[in-house]
């Protein structure tokens, strides 16, 4: 039974309790938007960005965290060839009880992207301005819903365009993007002069503002990438297998580079996007590393011993390489990466070197359309076999001597 206490403080607590402000109800499913209004919010939306049109941008009004029509001077700047949203989800209340909707954002720029870029996104609605009843659905705000996020997401794009390239960076880095386009420009001519103009022969490049944005752009933690100057990438959300076709900087490692160091990295991330159409999943990372480094340093003047100076010291030290570089060596975080990318040079620099840079490009093409049936090694002798005249042992060999004689002396 309950005492009298007992029934006082229950009257007490139920007194307290009713001159609290009510608690924001949970939207009923005729407050939520329908599917047919949440496609045709998001349709508007996406007319909007595309078109850089602030006014025709369906957004609500000045609550806390509303977007405003920021979005479309985020992305003013990027030439766009198709935007929109896709498979967005039906309405569900979000952490605020506001109606919430996932979907992917389908992104390309014009002229550079085969495939669109896709990014994960979550989107917050709201009911606009208007009568009682019939106030339209507006988005308040945007936001990454995981994975790679766009350019935009890091801050306003500033755009400069070249001969050959577009270069896109969000405001305040330290590299602007004007500063790429003539690196940017020599690199597309110099990787044609080696491969020939069978590739698009343009380069879009993405400068965000630091490290931990070019991280973002790629979903990676930012320590594992922090050494590397610049990366290729296919678009995010690509199909798997998707040649990498954009070269995307990261601002802090790139402005530790000399001017020489400038121009090899982005003519190396070049040789990159040219080779796409032959590089498949099993032609060795040795191989693509190489080649792409040789074609960045062929006209530069520099020695074998300045190129590779970690390997010299290695060599100096009696320690020589045994085999080929693998994937592991070269993969980002890697012990002796620097060695492994010069081995990797000093390895196609050699066959072009001897047996001249035609056949060279031959081989990598050669490996490329082998396709993926035979075992690694195997389908690597009979390419080299086919286009140098010697096997996989023959040529590891050469190669080792060729290192000891280059950065020994020996």
């Amino acid at each position: 039974m309950l005492s009298r206490r007992g029934a006082l403080l229950l009257a007490a607590g139920a007194l307290t309790q009713l001159s609290l402000p009510p608690a924001t109800p949970v939207p009923r499913a005729a407050q939520a938007p329908t599917p047919g209004e949440v496609a045709a919010l998001l349709a508007a939306r996406a007319g909007a960005l595309r078109t850089h049109d602030a006014a025709a941008l369906p957004v609500g009004g000045a609550t806390a965290g509303a977007e405003g029509s920021e979005p479309v001077a985020r992305i003013a700047a990027v030439p766009l060839a198709a935007l929109e949203y896709r498979t967005p989800t039906r309405a569900a209340p979000g952490p605020d009880r506001r109606p919430v909707v996932d979907a992917v954002l389908a992104v390309r720029v014009e002229g550079y992207d085969d495939h669109p870029a896709l990014f994960s996104r979550r989107i917050t609605l709201i009911r606009g301005a208007g009568p009682r009843g019939a106030r339209p659905w507006r988005v308040e705000r945007e936001e990454a819903a995981g994975g790679a996020v766009p350019l935009w997401d890091l801050g306003t794009v500033e755009a400069a365009a070249g001969t050959h390239c577009l270069v896109l960076g969000t405001a305040g880095a330290a590299t602007a993007p004007a500063a790429l386009v003539p690196v940017a420009d020599r690199a597309v001519a110099a990787v044609s002069a080696a491969w020939g103009t069978g590739w698009a022969g343009r380069l879009l490049l993405e400068v965000p503002a630091t490290e931990d944005g070019f991280a973002r752009l790629l979903d990676v933690p930012p320590a594992d990438w922090a050494g590397m100057a610049a990366v290729t990438s296919a678009a995010a959300g690509a199909p798997a297998g998707t040649p990498a076709d954009r070269v995307l900087i990261n601002p802090e490692a790139y402005q530790r580079l000399s001017e020489l160091g400038r121009q090899v990295v982005v003519t190396h991330e070049a040789t990159h996007v040219a080779t796409r159409a032959d590089t498949r999943p099993w032609t060795p990372l040795w191989l693509s590393e190489g080649v792409a480094d040789w074609t960045a340093y062929r006209e530069t003047g520099r020695t074998a011993r300045q190129i590779a100076p970690e390997l010299t010291r290695d060599v100096a030290a009696g320690r020589l390489p045994t085999a080929l570089p693998t994937a592991a060596d070269l993969a980002p975080g890697a012990k002796d990466i620097a060695q492994a990318y010069e081995l990797s040079w000093l390895a196609c620099e050699l066959i072009a070197r001897r047996y001249g840079p035609e056949r060279l490009v031959g081989l990598y093409r050669a490996v490329g359309a082998a396709g993926a049936g035979a075992a690694p090694e195997r389908r690597l002798d009979l390419a080299l076999r086919a286009t140098l005249g010697t096997g996989l042992a023959d040529f590891t060999a050469l190669w080792i001597a060729e290192t000891r004689r280059q950065l020994a002396g020996g």
